[in-house]
């Protein structure tokens, strides 16, 4: 006998975010009379200790078995909910978010009528859903004690050391032919001048003398699957071409031909970083042999191949660094093209020439030792048509520098051009009150131009404090350049890891999950996820390597039961879900002379892609089941279908992107109605046209930009795929194919959802009220 339904609804106030726009007390006397709803409140904060116990205390005494929390995002507090539901005795898979602040009041919080009648459809959209819920048993895996950690800068030295000294295995991938990172360029370091080498070189050294860690440089990530606990990677890596018996000696580089800016083709890449030894660009060798002939050691193999390994992990940190900006290809490249101009890369490499004994007029400096500097910030950062962000490191290293150039140039007249002096931390405001007392003068405004005058620069630039403009001779110009994204493209596709507006990878949660990824087990460390200093890269390395530690901890991993279920007496063996899954996670198998599908449970990650292309319905995909989505498709559509855009969102980018829409406070029309599913892939043709026959005025299916960026793989490509053919089969029908449209949203561009739904609600209104024309008269 099937139990009765008692569902318990919650609305959250969420402080005056969700009850500043709608009425929430309004609302739960409206939900409490809809069917199998046995309790309705209203909370001020549903998450808080105060709102968990009252939400358990009605399960216990109403015995209430489903639960629709209707609040913030799903993604804030749905493993909080789920939790609560656990410890109460309650299946966690019970559990319904609806999103009531990001999605609408946040939204719409300039109509509170509108988004008033919306929050209520959405709860009934909520409470639909709950109602089909199912108990779902999570699953376990086993984990693999071993790590990968890609990078080897400071970030991925300090991670990998501390996943080390833990006592687990780690593989270390560095994409450079050397250990180190940009902290091998780098002179002295900021606040407290120390040499870069002294701070990197042990870390070097420990990592690659610990027996724990397996080190490979000229490296890459090319291929990754599996899950938490369980990545298969593909590591590529080049030839060094130079063997271990190389004895340092030179006489290879001496004689090779081929010349790469400041080095030949075989070189030494550093005289201080691991591994120590000679190596060959492989790409730009010519293979002239000119090497061979004089390597006393033997040490050189010039045909040598690419390396394929492949590896296990349950855990993995990425820790790929950052890249200066570069002046080249930039408004700023004319003034960089100037002889006496150089960037604070360029500056560092010369500071550290005269500290190892070069003289300041040799040749280090363009013309003789300068005596009239001038520092100008912001290079490449805060910029309205280029990188919008502060780099933060820029200022103080140009504060170093500057004290630097000040003790070898005592009596230098050296002048900082800056925005705004940027000193987060107290050591580096310490750096700043001694550049001043060293007699640096500071002066607030934009440098509007550099030009060569005879062996010395023109500055002219703006001077905010007198409101006037300024005219200065230096002998040298320094560009205080900032931090771009590294080259990660490669592995943000192999990976599928979002990036934010500014390029770097993006945080599962800036607040609550800053270490953390949208993938299970994937965290990020140091600059690869923004600007900051070595003590916060390794900061946050060290952190890093503490929640992989704690995923070690245990010998099971437990995975969600989200997971696709092919019922055999459904399944007529067409193969289109054995062939569309991305992960490889359905086997065919022969029962009694018919070809059938399975899924293999530990590898499906529940997109739904297989639901969304099985024609016999043969799929289940628990948790956003046919059943679900055509139920919350019917409330959706219930009243004024015709004035409704109702919009697939998968879960990991258009949903976040509607999400960041909200927390931008991003204006739209309240016509939208989103259902969420795991990914694009998962909408079936049936979900669309039962849209229409209810008397929707526009359907959008929404999900990651194709074709790298879709956590499922190629899951929107399926999906792009299926509604492109859908969209004839609809002009066919007699329905405008325009009414069914495709939008690629990622988890930051909240202003282009925002741009998506105004256009869509414009479309709308120009196509009329009626879904459906008419059959299409044949052309004769």
């Amino acid at each position: 006998m099937t139990e009765p339904l008692r569902l318990g609804c919650y609305i959250c106030h969420c402080g005056l975010n969700i009850a500043g726009v709608v009425r929430p007390g309004t609302l739960a006397a409206q939900v409490q009379n809809l069917p199998d709803v046995a309790v309705c409140r209203h909370q001020l904060y549903s998450c808080s200790e105060a709102g968990q116990q009252e939400i358990l205390q009605d399960i216990a005494e109403r015995n209430l078995n489903r639960i629709v929390i209707a609040a913030c995002s799903p993604k804030m507090h749905e493993m909080t909910f789920r939790r609560m539901l656990a410890g109460a005795g309650l299946n966690p898979y019970l559990l319904e978010i609806v999103n009531l602040r990001e999605h609408c009041s946040w939204v719409h919080s300039r109509e509170p009528q509108p988004a008033e009648a919306k929050a209520l459809e959405l709860i009934r959209m909520g409470l639909a859903k709950a109602r089909l819920a199912q108990p779902l048993s999570d699953r376990q895996v086993p984990v693999t004690r071993q790590a990968l950690v890609i990078g080897g800068g400071p970030a991925g030295l300090r991670a990998a050391l501390d996943i080390a000294e833990s006592g687990h295995k780690v593989v270390l991938v560095e994409k450079a032919p050397i250990l180190g990172g940009w902290a091998n360029r780098l002179h002295r370091t900021f606040p407290y001048g120390q040499k870069a080498f002294t701070l990197i070189n042990p870390l070097m050294a420990a990592a690659s003398l610990h027996p724990q860690i397996e080190i490979l440089v000229g490296s890459e990530v090319t291929a990754m699957t599996g899950h938490l606990g369980s990545y298969q990677l593909e590591i590529t890596q080049k030839p060094r071409m130079v063997g271990a018996t190389c004895n340092l000696c030179g006489q290879c580089a001496a004689v090779c031909p081929v010349q790469i800016n400041d080095h030949a083709a075989i070189y030494l890449p550093s005289p201080h970083a691991f591994p120590t030894g000679y190596v060959i660009d492989s790409e730009q060798c010519t293979r002239c042999g000119a090497c061979l002939e004089v390597c006393p050691q033997e040490a050189i193999t010039l045909e040598s191949g690419p390396t394929l390994h492949t590896f296990t992990v349950g855990s993995l940190i990425v820790a790929t660094g950052f890249t200066p900006f570069d002046p080249v290809g930039s408004r700023y490249e004319v003034w960089a093209s100037l002889p006496q101009v150089l960037t604070s890369l360029q500056l560092e490499a010369r500071l550290a020439a005269i500290e190892s004994g070069a003289a300041p007029d040799s040749g280090i400096f363009p013309g003789p030792a300068p005596r009239d500097i001038a520092f100008i910030l912001c290079v490449g950062s805060r910029e309205e048509d280029g990188n919008r962000y502060c780099s933060r490191i820029c200022c103080p290293t140009a504060l170093k520098q500057s004290l630097e150039l000040k003790k070898r140039f005592p009596d230098a007249r050296i002048r900082l051009y800056y925005r705004d002096i940027r000193t987060i931390r107290r050591e580096w405001e310490a750096l700043y009150t001694q550049a001043r007392e060293a007699g640096v003068l500071f002066l607030r405004g934009p440098v509007r131009e550099l030009a060569a005058s005879g062996d010395r620069i023109a500055i002219t630039a703006e001077n905010e404090l007198f409101r006037i403009e300024s005219e200065d001779l230096v002998d040298l110009v320094v560009l205080a350049v900032g931090m771009m994204p590294g080259d990660g493209q490669p592995l943000r596709d192999v990976l599928k890891l979002p990036v934010g507006e500014d390029g770097f990878f993006l945080e599962a949660h800036p607040k609550l999950r800053p270490l953390d990824t949208i993938l299970d087990g994937v965290y990020l460390a140091g600059t690869c996820q923004g600007p900051k200093d070595i003590a916060a890269s390794m900061a946050q390395a060290s952190g890093a390597a503490a929640k992989l530690v704690g995923l070690f901890s245990r010998d099971t991993i437990t995975l969600d039961g989200i997971v696709c279920e092919i019922d055999p007496e459904k399944c007529t063996g067409c193969k289109r879900c054995f062939q569309q899954c991305p992960f490889q996670a359905i086997e065919l198998y022969d029962r009694e002379g018919e070809t059938k599908a399975r899924v293999i449970v530990a590898a499906c990650k529940g997109c739904g892609v297989c639901a969304g292309a099985c024609p016999a319905e043969a799929v289940t995909a628990y948790g956003f089941t046919d059943e679900m989505i055509l139920a919350q498709i019917d409330e959706a559509l219930a009243e004024s279908p015709e004035q409704k855009i109702l919009a697939f969102a998968c879960n990991w980018c258009s949903y976040a992107g509607a999400d960041f829409a909200g927390v931008s406070r991003l204006q739209y029309p309240a016509a939208v109605r989103l259902i969420r599913t795991m990914c694009a892939g998962r909408v079936h043709p049936k979900f669309v046209q039962h849209a229409f026959a209810k008397g929707a005025g526009l359907v959008l299916v929404t999900g990651c930009h194709p074709p790298g960026d879709c956590h499922y793989i190629s899951g929107n490509l399926r999906a792009k795929t299926r509604m492109e053919r859908l969209q004839a089969k609809l002009e066919a029908q007699g329905i405008n194919p325009e009414r069914l449209q495709l939008a690629w949203i990622s988890a930051t561009e909240g202003r282009a959802f925002q741009q998506l739904i105004i256009d869509m609600t414009r479309k709308m209104a120009e196509l009329g009220s009626k879904a459906v024309e008419g059959p299409k008269t044949p052309s004769p």
